[in-house]
């Protein structure tokens, strides 16, 4: 459906950063935003089927979520058989 567009074009997804899952997709539009330019729109398909949670790669990516890492391990002291004392 994209290849239809112009791939100079933008194109839009209305998602929600703040609960960000993978949709299915349904139909693509070309209109024309507040200024007078073009733009395509991706719709979410009738159905809203939800996919599970996006990637948080992804999420990153777009800059919905900041990277984070794991926190660093410490190193667990270790177990000493008692010695009767």
């Amino acid at each position: 459906m994209l290849s239809a567009c112009d791939r100079d074009v933008p194109v839009r997804l209305a998602i929600n950063p703040f609960f960000p899952m993978a949709h299915r997709l349904g139909g693509v539009r070309a209109a024309v935003d507040e200024r007078g330019r073009p733009v395509v729109y991706i719709a979410e398909s009738k159905e809203a089927e939800q996919f599970g949670p996006l990637p948080p790669e992804v999420a990153v990516d777009l800059t919905w979520q900041p990277p984070t890492e794991a926190p660093p391990r410490r190193r667990r002291g270790t177990s000493r058989p008692d010695d009767g004392q």
